[in-house]
């Protein structure tokens, strides 16, 4: 089974920078909805998500029809290849493992990768709509990528979607660290998704709202035979009535998300300044993680130190000696930092 970050079954008593998760934690208002959830925890759920999806449905300023709820964004990805079995299928790498392994339930599926290389700076280059041909089925893209931290260019961005449309490839874009970048609104290809049936957009509410234990993820795609194939292969009951209402809930909590948007801001320059001054490279940091190269043992001598970072040589297109790290409280970044000072 591939590693994820966030192993801390495995690892006890660490501090985990390993996940990407809000560091202020779970907001107060979905632990309660979450628990009131629990009154009703003896009925069926709304296989629907009809409330949910209400309200995403104003909160995209999309059709509700055109937005489908899942047990997190993986189980999205899963559902969509399955319903769509691709035959040939281009994937820029290092990126999220989970299109790979959704990819490569059907063997038949034959993955093209594009590496992204390290004297690029890991960008997605600018003749990447040249690789995109009416041979593939489905591109995926996450933006900004994981775990490299990198955002697409926006103007990149349109013409592969314009590539795609043309090619008649569906692409899949992941915006689910969007939200934590700067003008996020300027980036996102929402408003195409309504005129353009071969845009899938991926969204998730476990980072910003620390709800990874919840499992709550949503996409959206004007593409509605897609979206039935999607429901006619996911179990009916596959978002619980906990995860929607800790959703509705987290649709409400502007304050606490703006907050933790400052805290992100504030951390990361402080942890960007402090790996400056430690001479360690580092590539991307578009979200709330860091992205960075280092000696092949780090991710051992931190763990040995109660650090937890994320070992990325299991990646596609990565070996030994990459990681991410995620932003943190003050206190832990410090201990991070003093950690790293110790390894390094």
């Amino acid at each position: 089974m591939h590693k994820h970050g966030g192993d801390i079954y495995t690892h006890k008593n660490v501090i985990d920078f390993s996940a990407n998760i809000n560091m202020l934690g779970t907001p107060d208002a979905i632990k309660k909805a979450a628990a009131q959830a629990l009154e009703v925890s003896d009925k069926y759920p709304d296989t629907e998500c009809r409330q949910l999806r209400k309200e995403l449905s104003i909160r995209e300023n999309l059709p509700e029809e055109y937005i489908l709820c899942g047990n997190g964004a993986a189980d999205l990805i899963f559902s969509l290849v399955v319903a769509l079995r691709p035959k040939k299928a281009l994937l820029p790498v290092p990126s999220f493992y989970e299109y790979q392994q959704a990819l490569e339930i059907f063997e038949e599926c034959d993955i093209t990768y594009e590496y992204l290389k390290e004297e690029n700076g890991f960008e997605l280059m600018e003749d990447m709509p040249d690789k995109i041909t009416d041979e593939y089925d489905i591109l995926f893209l996450c933006n900004p990528n994981n775990p490299t931290g990198k955002k697409i260019p926006h103007e990149l961005l349109l013409r592969i979607m314009e590539k795609c449309r043309e090619c008649g490839v569906l692409l899949v874009l992941d915006e689910c660290f969007l939200d934590m970048t700067e003008n996020p609104g300027k980036n996102t290809l929402k408003e195409f998704v309504a005129s353009n049936r071969h845009l899938f957009i991926l969204k998730a509410f476990t980072k910003i709202y620390a709800m990874a234990g919840i499992r709550l993820g949503y996409g959206y795609c004007s593409d509605e035979k897609l979206l039935k194939r999607m429901k006619a292969v996911t179990q009916p009951w596959s978002v619980s009535v906990i995860a929607q209402q800790a959703g509705l809930a987290a649709l409400q909590e502007n304050e606490s998300t703006q907050k933790f948007l400052e805290t992100l801001q504030e951390e990361k320059e402080f942890l960007l300044k402090e790996l400056d001054n430690l001479k360690i490279t580092y590539f991307g940091h578009a979200a709330n993680y860091i992205f960075l190269k280092a000696h092949e043992n780090l991710y051992e001598e931190c763990l040995n130190e109660g650090i937890m970072i994320r070992d990325c040589s299991n990646y596609e297109g990565l070996r030994k000696g990459y990681y991410r790290i995620a932003v943190r409280t003050r206190p832990e970044n410090i201990k991070l930092i003093e950690t790293l000072k110790k390894c390094i």
